[in-house]
């Protein structure tokens, strides 16, 4: 290969593809988001996607067996859709409850993430597909992404940070690292020697380093292991690089090196004429990846509180409350988007459950605000077909191309997208908006100048733009928007909304949509009639959620409360029935002030397209909810220790340390609504006895025997933890306690079984300029939270006793009870 051709390999053909070099054989390899379904060239309904739980929901099933089926799940759908690298898993630590894509990250904890997340690359990769862990690292909030410095010590940054990346980099194997946004002390992440010690140097990384796209920002970036950039065609790189290797400064020998893990990437995924794709790989079954939606979202759904209401059996009426219950939130907003063939709401799926149940609905509040999607049922073409026809003209006047769609929304990312470069998009519809108004609210989004008219007349027109301060993906993550008047003198209106798109935005979404609040009725009306309808049943469901508004990608949360009159609403049915179930349909921690009024409360997060079917298993008893928290629940938000997003002068300062998460709870001693680990099934349980060594050596594993009995009367699920504390004086500033290893636990009715915990010897380590271990004394504390915790057994790390593995009875000092 000539220097040319090598540097051309080394960004992006496209928005989501690498490119080609027919001459060695080598094809372009298709990159595609994301963590919650895989969306492939197509972001449109003409492809869709199997529409899986959020991380978060995946995650809090604390099961790695159940996260690596949703990884080959992911890896199954990829080579469905011709993709080559899945650009997932989020593992940034949710810092803070206030992060926006808290829905798209694990865990608060570095350990629990990186064991699931190391699940969940072997999942994708089982299929032949590059997993990509992102956003290296300390990408953890939103405002400022693309500019803020994150100031974190060594300590914290090894011990929490990259802790979460080592597990799926070294036993994961991933074959892709993506560089963030942010800087970490003074560099930025694609030009930081943490792309050397530890990913490369340290951990043995042999694959791709892909930047976020546009995170490569300058030639510098190619001294480092920063091996490819994208988007392309054009980027920082190119001629200039050339040019740099040419006058001596960059070494040949990066680019060289750059080249060499590129291509051992094609080989992997079979994108070299010589090196196929694995050929006994191929996509699963529909049904199959289907079911396995289904059980993430039954597996990660946590039961907070119950006092015997769950499950539920064959009630005669149910009253169905809320705005998710009809129209189900199922994944967070931002890149990691997709669209379903299909989402089961728990509306239609309870009715189908209980068909023999009344089961009405009330709205009670309103959630979503803004712009909502039209609803398929609610247009045609103007000669009666489904969808609409959208016309692209170039800038002489001339049609390039026109479709009939069957939504609403269009988003163009890639060049060959008609969208980009189109002078004037025209989307022409029969609208039924259902409304006995003499207007309707249609909804404009875009970055565009737009004008709409209704049966041959204009009525509306504007330009819609994003501020100087939006982040840059704005356009396409969350265009402008305005809500327009359209006359509906009856009951079907002609419509025509042309979009001039702004000249180089790219890329770029434009849509429509009904203006919500779609009713102009009182909030209490709603509120009370929704109260009404819960005192006629025999019981209330209420589901509550956030928005696209409150929870995506692009934007930190500026509250923990649930959007709208939501609270006022459950404290009305709470009121009303005193057999209240509360669904809350949220992808991160929302404050629930009415909890103590209700008698069960359950956390669906986001998840996924197979809500309602997985809900109404849950409910019925068909299954247990097996989720347990992966993040701490606050019952204030004048409690939660870590609040901080927003820079200062360009610098947020991660003043906390290794106090995130549950560490940061037990520092300041207050607490939580409900603790890190917390989760209740449908039986109960006791820890009847734990063991483990009396004594490790440095650098020794370890193991915790832990014997359990389903003391209840049916199958059920328990998850065993295990965290340690420091019990000899120590000079570092340790946490209270820290998770130390896990194990999910299944039994029969009456059954006893008996889990083995790992406790890997980086457990007792602290980072000082290396890995350190301190000798002394320990306390192993095993039990179901982080504040459930009945036992507790003593071990001491001695540097000069003899290595110990596993649970070998000599240090059974007696058994301990507890209920759970």
């Amino acid at each position: 290969m000539t220097l040319e051709e090598k540097v051309a390999l080394l960004t992006g053909r496209d928005s989501w593809s690498t490119t080609p070099l027919p001459s060695i054989g080598l094809r372009s390899m298709v990159l595609s988001d994301g963590p919650a379904g895989v969306r492939g060239a197509l972001w449109d309904e003409r492809s869709p996607s199997v529409n899986f739980p959020s991380p978060t929901a995946v995650a809090a099933s604390w099961d790695p067996a159940m996260v690596e089926r949703v990884g080959a799940g992911l890896g199954s759908e990829a080579v469905r859709k011709g993709v080559d690298v899945v650009l997932a898993p989020t593992i940034n630590i949710q810092r803070t409850p206030y992060g926006g894509r808290h829905f798209e990250a694990f865990s608060e904890d570095p350990l629990l993430t990186s064991v699931l997340a190391t699940r969940y690359v072997r999942g994708i990769q089982s299929f032949g597909v590059g997993a990509t862990v992102k956003h290296y690292v300390a990408n953890d909030s939103e405002t400022d992404r693309f500019t803020v410095d994150v100031r974190v010590s060594d300590r914290a940054l090894r011990e929490v940070y990259l802790r979460a990346f080592e597990g799926p980099v070294v036993d994961g194997g991933s074959w892709l690292v993506m560089s963030a946004y942010n800087a970490i002390n003074g560099r930025t992440a694609s030009e930081n020697d943490l792309l050397t010690a530890p990913l490369n140097d340290e951990w043995g990384f042999d694959g791709v380093v892909v930047s976020d796209w546009t995170a490569v920002r300058s030639i510098e970036s190619a001294r480092h292991p920063q091996d490819l950039a994208m988007p392309g065609p054009s980027g920082p790189w190119g001629d200039a690089l050339v040019r740099a290797v040419e006058d001596g400064r960059i070494p040949r020998e990066a680019v060289d090196r750059k080249v060499d893990r590129l291509l051992m990437l094609a080989a992997r995924v079979g994108a070299l004429r010589d090196v196929p794709r694995r050929p006994d790989v191929a996509p699963a079954d529909a049904r199959v990846v289907r079911e396995t939606a289904r059980a993430a979202a039954i597996g990660g759904s946590v039961l907070l509180q119950n006092d015997g209401l769950l499950p539920m059996t064959s009630p005669q009426s149910i009253a169905l409350i809320g705005e998710g219950a009809c129209v189900a939130r199922t994944q967070g907003g931002g890149s990691a988007t997709v669209i379903p063939e299909a989402v089961s709401a728990p509306l239609a799926a309870i009715g189908a459950r209980w068909p023999d149940t009344r089961v009405s609905w009330s709205l009670g509040a309103v959630v979503q605000h803004g712009v909502a999607d039209l609803a398929p049922e609610d247009f045609t073409t103007l000669d009666g077909l489904p969808g609409m026809t959208v016309r692209y003209l170039d800038a002489s006047g001339s049609v390039t191309l026109e479709e009939r769609r069957q939504t609403s929304r269009i988003v163009g990312f890639d060049p060959e997208s008609p969208v980009v470069g189109a002078a004037r998009v025209e989307m022409s519809f029969r609208w039924r908006p259902g409304t006995d108004q003499p207007v309707a609210r249609l909804g404009i989004v875009g970055l565009a100048d737009y004008a709409v008219s209704a049966d041959g007349m204009e009525v509306a027109a504007g330009a819609l733009r994003t501020g100087p301060d939006d982040d840059p993906a704005a356009a396409v993550l969350h265009p402008p928007a305005t809500v327009v008047e359209v006359p509906t003198p009856s009951e079907e209106t002609d419509v025509t909304v042309t979009f001039r798109p702004v000249a180089g935005a790219m890329p770029d979404a434009l849509s429509l949509g009904v203006g919500v609040p779609p009713t102009t009725r009182d909030a209490d009306e709603l509120i009370a009639e929704a109260a009404d309808a819960a005192a006629d049943a025999e019981v209330a469901v209420v589901v509550v959620s956030t928005s696209a508004e409150v929870e995506s990608e692009g934007f930190d949360r500026r509250s923990l409360a649930l959007p709208g009159r939501q609270d006022d609403l459950v404290r009305a049915v709470a009121a009303a029935n005193p057999r209240t179930v509360v669904v809350v349909n949220a992808g991160a921690p929302v404050i629930l002030p009415w909890r103590h009024g209700v008698p069960a409360i359950l956390v669906s997060w986001f998840p996924g397209q197979e809500f309602g079917d997985a809900l109404t298993d849950i409910l019925s008893g068909a299954a247990e909810p097996g989720g347990r928290l992966p993040v701490t629940w606050p019952g204030t938000e004048e409690t939660v220790p870590v609040r901080e997003t927003r820079p200062t002068d360009g610098v947020l300062d991660y003043a906390e340390g290794v106090h995130v998460g549950s560490r940061a709870w037990l520092r300041t001693g207050a607490a939580p609504a409900y603790p890190f680990g917390h989760g209740l099934g449908y039986t109960t349980w006791t820890l009847d006895a734990a063991s483990a060594p009396a004594t490790v050596s440095e650098g020794a594993d370890a193991t915790v025997a832990i014997r359990l009995t389903n003391r209840g009367s049916r199958t059920g699920k328990t998850v065993a933890q295990v965290y340690l504390e420091r019990v000899s004086p120590s000079e570092i500033d340790r946490p209270v306690r820290w998770l130390a290893g896990f194990a999910p636990a299944t039994a029969a009715a009456g059954e006893t079984v008996t889990v083995e915990v790992p406790v890997a010897a980086r457990a007792f380590e602290h980072w000082d300029d290396g890995w350190r271990t301190e000798p002394g004394a320990y306390a192993l504390r095993v039990g179901f939270s982080v504040a459930d915790l009945p036992v507790t057994l003593d071990i001491a790390v001695d540097a000069a006793a003899p290595v110990a593995v596993g649970a070998d009875g000599s240090s059974i000092s007696g058994s301990w009870r507890g209920t759970r």
